[in-house]
């Protein structure tokens, strides 16, 4: 009977495209249908992502970037169908056979990601007040951040006895604080370099990158999908929700995510101000001070096991985050210092010929 349901409810849909149903399977949002013309995914989407994706994946087609799991268009010409208060679209089922290992799909969806963003790139005008205005919030932030720190690690160590919490916090809060100290320098440094800039880079932003939404198809060739939350913004938007999402783990050297970074970059290099902002926000110690300020508000809402719990997990974040941050520093270091003295040897061969 749900099978019926199914090919009923699916089947007007699908009707707009000119294909006929045969067995379709649920995967949630997305609806394997086997049908006439072949396999395809019918996505359900919100009306409110719909004009804004789809024009997107439109602009990036004009282009010439490709690799885009193809929407179809119904006979009539259009790439979605209205259907009560959702939205649908079309697009061939993909194999996405693992053809290579985890290491090296990474690397080629960071090389897609890179082309994606080359080939949308635009700089677009920047009020000086408004760039003024973000960095004072930023800053005034993280000084409340800092602020919080240092009166909760004084309340710990002027306890007699402190909670298991409280004594995991003390042994954070160096590296907090720190990390925190490094982001804040970052941004005051790129506010310096930028702040009589008029303009900036921006992108069209996949929005929600993830191997989930990068497929392979028979040939191995990747090509991203579900661009519903693309736009255009700055390119880090994409690179640091990765990131972060790739570190949440048990602490570990992830050399993985510094290849991952610079294979990005190596196909589209950032400029010096939006290597800083990137590190700034990239190394900002924000979720584990936001597991503090949630126990320090919360006493006795939650056990005192899962708050330590949930601090510990944010710790090896934050720990994770601090060996790529110093990763990129020193070979950021390592590229100036290499550009300074190639320039020297210029300077020096350009005298002796002259």
């Amino acid at each position: 009977m749900e099978k019926e349901n199914r090919l009923m409810k699916y089947g007007h849909i699908l009707r707009h495209y000119a294909v006929e149903p045969n067995f379709i399977e649920d995967f949630g949002r997305v609806q394997k249908v086997y049908a006439n013309k072949g396999v395809f995914a019918l996505k359900k989407i919100s009306p409110h992502h719909g004009a804004d994706f789809i024009k997107n994946i439109q602009t990036l087609y004009q282009k010439g970037y490709n690799r885009i799991v193809p929407i179809y268009p119904t006979v009539d010409g259009r790439y979605a169908v209205l259907q009560s208060t959702e939205l649908y679209y079309l697009m061939p089922w993909m194999a996405n056979e693992e053809k290579e290992n985890r290491f090296e799909r990474h690397q080629q969806m960071f090389r897609e990601l890179a082309r994606l963003h080359v080939l949308s790139v635009k700089d677009i005008p920047i009020n000086k007040e408004d760039r003024e205005e973000h960095y004072d919030n930023t800053i005034n932030e993280w000084d409340k951040q800092n602020e919080f720190l240092n009166g909760f690690i004084e309340e710990c160590e002027s306890r007699d006895y402190m909670s298991p919490y409280e004594l995991l916090f003390t042994q954070y809060y160096n590296d907090i604080s720190q990390a925190l100290k490094y982001s804040k320098n970052k941004l005051k440094e790129w506010y310096e370099k930028t702040k009589d800039d008029e303009k900036a880079r921006t992108v069209i932003i996949h929005g929600k990158v993830s191997p989930e939404h990068f497929l392979y198809d028979e040939r191995g060739l990747g090509y991203f999908m579900n661009f519903e939350e693309s736009r255009q913004s700055s390119p880090m938007h994409d690179l640091l929700p990765f990131l972060a999402r790739s570190l949440k783990t048990f602490p570990k050297r992830a050399d993985d995510a510094v290849d991952w970074l610079y294979t990005y970059l190596k196909h589209f290099p950032f400029r010096d101000d939006e290597m800083l902002l990137f590190q700034s926000y990239f190394a900002n110690p924000g979720p584990v001070i936001r597991a503090a300020e949630k126990y320090h508000n919360s006493k006795g809402k939650k056990s005192e096991r899962k708050h330590v719990q949930h601090i510990q997990r944010q710790f090896w974040l934050l720990k994770n985050t601090e060996y790529v941050a110093m990763r990129i520093d020193e070979i950021e270091r390592q590229k100036k210092q290499a550009q300074a003295e190639a320039a020297a040897k210029a300077e020096q061969e350009g005298a002796q010929g002259g």
